[in-house]
C-alpha cells in the first residue's frame, strides 16, 4: 500500500495538538489568591473599580474602598495632573504594581468594558451629570454628596437607575452607622408615638453661589482641563480658588455648610425615619429665628435649625413623637426621653461618621442587585426637600409643593427654579 501523505501544515497541527492535549492532562498549580484561600478573593468575585475626581473627599473614600477584599481599583480620573499621579501612586502602593491606569476625561475611564463600578466624588457640580453617564455606560455607582443641583435633576437620577438597572448609592453614610439607623428604627416602627416633627441642622441656610473671581491665567489642559471642570456649569474665567468646594449653583451646598450640603445628610435621616423615602414635605416656610419649617402631607414637621442642639457632635438629628423622643449625632451618643426605649438593646457607639459601613453596602449590592439603604430614590426625594427648602430661602416666601406632579402648586416663578440649562454638550 502506499504510504499515505501528510502535509507539513498537518503535521505541525497534530504535534500542536497532541502537545496540547499532555499539558491539558499533566498536574497544573494555581496560586491561592486564584482559588480563593487563605481569605483571598479569586479574581472573578471582586468588583474592579475605578474613581472620578478624587481630591481631599474621594482620598478618604478611596481609603475605605482599597482595603475591601473584594475591590480591584484599577483607574482613576481627575482633572489635574497632580492629583492622577497622587492617587494612581496611592493605588498602585495598596497593590504592589504599577498597573492603575489615570485619565483626564472621565468617558475614556467610562468606556473601558472591564470596569464594574465607579466612585465619583467630583465637586457637586459634576455628581449628578457624572451618574447619568456612568449609569448609560453600564456602571454602578456610589456618588456623593449633594447628589444633585436640582429639583429636576434628582427626579431624573431616580429615573435613569430605573431604566438602566444600576446600584446606585448616594454618599450619607449616616444610614449605615449603628445609632442614626437605631434612632430611624424608633421613628419609623413607632417607639415614639405617632410623630410630630422631625429636626435637622443644615449647618447654615445661605442662597448664595461661587461667584465669579477675577481671571487668572490658565494652566495647560494636560495640567488643569478648566473646560472640563466646568462641564455642564455657565462658563466663567478660571480662578485657581474655585478649584476647591466650587459648586456653581444658588441654593447651599457650599463650603463650610448650607441646606444641600450638611443638610443633605441630616434631612435624609428624617426622610427615612419619617419612612418618606419616596416622597417628600408639601410645604416650606423660610426661616422664622433661625427656624426653617416644613410639612409632609400628613402634618408631620421638618425643622432645620442649627441652635437648641445636645452636645452630641456634628449632623444631629432629633425625632419627637406623642410619647418619646431620641436625639442624636456624630459622636455615636444618643439622649432619648426614656431609658425604656432602649428596651436591652446595646447600640454600638460608632463617633466620627465612617463610610467603611456605608462602601460595604454598596459592594453587597453590587454582587446582589439590592437596593442600598441610600439608593436613587431615596436620594431623589431627600434632595427635592432640600432645593425646595432652598427655593423657600431664596424667594423668602412659604411654597408649596406636589410631590406627586412635582411641581409647586400656582408658583411660577418657583417652578422656574426647578431647573436649570446645562452647558453644550453636556446633557442628562
Amino acid at each position: 500500500m502506499a504510504e499515505r501523505f501528510v502535509s507539513p501544515n498537518r503535521r505541525r497541527f497534530l504535534k500542536t495538538a497532541f502537545q496540547a492535549g499532555a499539558a491539558l492532562m499533566a498536574p497544573r498549580v494555581l496560586s491561592g489568591a486564584v482559588l480563593g484561600k487563605d481569605g483571598a478573593v479569586p479574581p472573578s468575585e471582586r468588583i474592579v473599580v475605578g474613581g472620578i475626581g478624587i481630591g481631599n473627599r474621594g482620598g478618604y473614600m478611596m481609603g475605605c474602598f482599597l482595603p475591601q477584599p473584594d475591590v480591584q481599583f484599577v483607574a482613576v480620573c481627575d482633572i489635574r495632573a497632580s492629583r492622577r499621579t497622587a492617587v494612581k501612586a496611592m493605588v498602585d502602593q495598596r497593590y504592589g504594581n504599577a498597573d492603575c491606569d489615570t485619565y483626564r476625561d472621565f468617558r475614556d475611564l467610562l468606556a473601558r468594558p472591564d470596569i464594574d463600578a465607579v466612585l465619583i466624588a467630583t465637586g457637586p457640580n459634576w455628581h449628578g451629570t457624572a451618574s447619568m453617564y456612568a449609569a448609560r455606560a453600564g456602571k454602578d455607582i456610589y456618588c456623593e454628596k449633594p447628589c444633585t443641583k436640582t429639583i429636576a435633576e434628582s427626579l431624573i437620577l431616580a429615573e435613569t437607575m430605573r431604566r438602566t438597572g444600576r446600584v446606585y448609592q448616594a454618599g450619607t453614610q449616616r444610614r449605615n452607622l449603628p445609632h442614626f439607623a437605631f434612632a430611624c428604627e424608633l421613628a419609623r416602627t413607632g417607639r415614639l408615638g405617632k410623630l410630630k416633627a422631625l429636626h435637622a441642622q443644615p449647618a447654615g441656610m445661605g442662597t448664595g453661589t461661587s461667584g465669579w473671581a477675577a481671571p487668572a491665567p490658565e494652566p495647560p489642559k494636560e495640567e488643569v482641563d478648566w473646560d472640563l471642570y466646568l462641564g455642564p456649569a455657565a462658563w466663567r474665567p478660571f480662578h485657581p480658588g474655585h478649584l476647591n468646594g466650587f459648586n456653581f449653583e444658588k441654593g447651599g451646598g457650599l463650603v463650610g455648610g448650607g441646606v444641600l450640603e450638611w443638610g443633605s445628610h441630616t434631612v435624609d435621616l428624617c426622610q427615612w425615619a419619617a419612612d418618606t423615602d419616596a416622597t417628600a414635605p408639601v410645604e416650606y416656610n423660610p426661616p422664622v429665628d433661625g427656624r426653617l419649617v416644613a410639612r409632609y402631607a400628613d402634618g408631620v414637621e421638618l425643622i432645620l435649625r442649627d441652635h437648641g442642639w445636645q452636645p452630641l457632635g456634628s449632623c444631629p438629628v432629633r425625632f419627637e413623637g406623642e410619647t418619646g423622643w431620641i436625639e442624636t449625632g456624630d459622636s455615636g451618643r444618643m439622649m432619648l426621653s426614656s431609658p425604656a426605649l432602649l428596651a436591652g438593646r446595646e447600640v454600638a457607639e460608632i463617633g466620627g461618621y465612617p463610610a467603611t459601613f456605608h462602601v460595604r453596602d454598596f459592594l453587597d449590592c453590587v454582587k446582589t442587585r439590592n437596593q442600598p439603604l441610600c439608593n436613587a430614590e431615596a436620594a431623589c426625594y431627600a434632595h427635592i426637600a432640600c432645593h425646595a427648602a432652598n427655593i423657600a430661602i431664596f424667594l423668602g416666601r412659604t411654597v408649596r409643593f406636589d410631590p406627586v406632579k412635582h411641581e409647586f402648586l400656582g408658583d411660577e416663578e418657583a417652578n422656574r427654579l426647578r431647573s436649570e440649562a446645562l452647558r453644550a454638550p453636556w446633557r442628562l
